[in-house]
Formats: structure tokens, C-alpha cells, sequence
């Protein structure tokens, strides 16, 4: 069993690294990434290197048997999730190579939360005492606004990974102790994989970006991990793993609303961005990204292991408490 999961990691980190090289070419081709007033690179660089992540992801699951015996069942039920994602791999495709209208752009994510949130199974309950078509209603709410804000996020080198990184190998932890399915485990391993694989391209200063055909998915997988240890009894741990990305991206929304701006036009007013801007270096936010959500996954790993409603909310408190604390270090930037 151990080795069957250390394989499935090398598998998906090798595919993606793989897919990479040799999709490199083309993305220099077709979805160059040039600087404007908003951008955080400075030269022209390639875009792109989400494909190589997804697929990576699907030929690890299959290559390696995560969906062979007990799990093929399961299979059955990803099927929307899978269609998902292929809808907002090809939206983000395309919008990295002729930008789409907002409102469609919106629709599509839309019809692909919907499908995912729709075809749970019924018992698969977050907020059990609420009616079961209030929650779902609530759960694309906020399946739209995660994929989203991955995509918000994704706006410097190394902060998807430093998102990624931990918060699937959390899952996949859990996966293993039982407080996720194990078919969402190896999802969540192959992920993180296929993570890695591109992290070297996207080392500061990067020569590869994710794009939209990456981060979107990938925040709909995210999010779709996240539910599932939700309906697992687990709600406070599916709130903590990203609790920095919520607020960042949150906070930053309501702050542009606040001033009248126009919400769909791109921006660099992310707490993360302004840090760059401010005078730190980049390695330096993203490793402090990268330690708070470390310490976030320890205390959601706590809210599991001690399983206390008192407990969930001391360790929520204290997760906000380290997120407004990076938060402040990062809009006041270099001292």
C-alpha cells in the first residue's frame, strides 16, 4: 500500500513534468503571457502549464489503479466531476489565448460547479441541519467563488504550489485515517503530484505559468476535495486548509467594492501583491504562504482527531488569528 502511493505521486509529478517539456514549445507559441501595469512578471513568459497538471492528474489515477478494485465503483460517481473539469480546462484554454466575455466566462464556471455540486450523493452532508437544497444551493455559491479565487490567487510565482502543496497532502492524510473517502485521498496525492511536477518551471523567477486552463480546474478540484472532508463531519477542517486563500481573495473583493471599481478588470491589489509591491521578495511570501497553511493543516488535523464542536472553534479562532497576522505583515510589507 505504501509503495502503491509513493508511486502514484512520482507517477504524476513525473507525467507533469513530462507534459511540460514537451508542451513547452507551443506554449511559447500560442499563450504568451505578456507584462502590463497589472502583471507581476516582467517579461514575456509562456503560460499554460495547467494542461500539463490535469492531465498529469488523470493518467496518474489510471496508470497507477486508484480506480481499479474497490474504488471503480467510485468512479461512476467522479464521472461529473470529470466533465467538469474538462469544461473548465477548455474555458481557461481559450481565455489564456482570446480572453472570454466575463458573463460567459461565469456561465461556464457555473454550469461546471453546478454539475459537481449536484451530483453528490445525497448523504454527503456539510451543515446536516440545514435543508438539503439550501445547502447545495449554498455549496455552488461557494464552489464559484473558489474556483474563482484560485484563479485570483494564481498572481505570483509559487503561490498555487505553496497552496496545493499542503492542503492535498493533508487530504491525503486524512484519507488514510479515514475521514475522507479513499478514492478523494488519491485524488488528492495525484494532485499534489502533478503539482510538483510543474513547481520547478514555476520557480521565482518562473518561465512557466499555470493559466486560467490550470487554475480553474485545479480550484474545482480543490474545492471538491474540501467538500468532501466537509460531508465527512469535518466542516471546521474544510474552512481552515484554505482559510488564507478565503480571506486574501475575500477581503480584497469587498475592499474593491468598496472603492466602486469595476470587479472584473484585473488588478494588483491582492494583500500577496502588495507585499511584492511593498519591498518583500517574492521566495518570501510564498514561503510564509507555505508556513501558515503548514500551521493551518496542523490545527485541522486537530479539529479531526479531537472531534470537538468547543475545540473546532479554538482552532478556527487561532487559524484566523495566524491569517490576520500574515495578512498585516504583508500590507505593510518591507520594513
Amino acid at each position: 500500500m505504501v509503495w502503491h502511493q509513493f508511486e502514484l505521486i512520482v507517477t504524476a509529478a513525473g507525467c507533469s513534468a513530462v507534459l511540460i517539456l514537451l508542451l513547452l514549445p507551443m506554449f511559447r507559441r500560442y499563450a504568451l503571457a505578456r507584462p502590463n501595469a497589472r502583471s507581476s512578471h516582467r517579461i514575456p513568459t509562456p503560460q499554460g502549464g495547467g494542461v500539463a497538471v490535469i492531465l498529469a492528474v488523470a493518467i496518474a489515477l489510471v496508470a497507477n489503479g486508484a480506480l481499479i478494485g474497490p474504488e471503480r465503483t467510485a468512479l461512476i460517481d467522479v464521472l461529473p466531476l470529470g466533465a467538469s473539469v474538462v469544461i473548465l480546462t477548455v474555458v481557461g484554454a481559450i481565455d489564456d489565448v482570446l480572453p472570454i466575455a466575463p458573463l460567459w466566462r461565469l456561465a461556464a464556471q457555473a454550469v461546471a460547479v453546478s454539475l459537481t455540486v449536484l451530483t453528490t450523493p445525497a448523504e454527503l452532508r456539510a451543515i446536516p441541519l440545514a435543508p438539503i437544497a439550501i445547502e447545495r444551493a449554498a455549496e455552488i455559491v461557494a464552489g464559484l467563488w473558489f474556483v474563482n479565487l484560485v484563479n485570483f490567487m494564481d498572481g505570483i510565482d509559487w503561490m498555487t504550489v505553496a497552496e496545493v502543496v499542503p492542503s492535498t497532502l493533508s487530504i491525503f492524510v486524512f484519507a488514510l485515517f479515514g475521514a475522507v473517502p479513499s478514492l478523494a485521498g488519491s485524488m488528492a496525492l495525484a494532485l499534489c503530484g502533478a503539482t510538483l511536477g510543474f513547481a520547478p518551471f514555476n520557480r521565482p523567477v518562473a518561465k512557466l505559468f499555470l493559466g486560467d486552463v490550470g487554475s480553474l480546474p485545479i480550484g474545482l478540484l480543490l474545492f471538491w476535495l474540501l467538500l468532501q472532508l466537509a460531508g465527512g463531519g469535518h466542516l471546521a477542517a474544510a474552512l481552515l486548509l484554505p482559510l488564507y486563500y478565503v480571506a486574501d481573495a475575500t477581503i480584497t473583493l469587498l475592499r474593491r467594492l468598496a472603492r466602486g471599481e469595476r470587479i472584473t478588470e484585473a488588478h494588483r491589489t491582492h494583500f500577496y501583491q502588495l507585499a511584492v509591491i511593498r519591498g518583500l521578495p517574492v521566495i518570501t511570501v510564498v514561503q510564509s504562504v507555505f508556513a501558515v497553511n503548514l500551521a493551518l493543516a496542523v490545527l485541522a488535523a486537530l479539529s479531526i482527531r479531537i472531534s470537538s464542536a468547543a475545540f473546532d472553534l479554538i482552532a478556527l479562532a487561532g487559524g484566523g488569528g495566524l491569517v490576520t497576522g500574515l495578512l498585516l505583515v504583508m500590507w505593510r510589507g518591507k520594513a
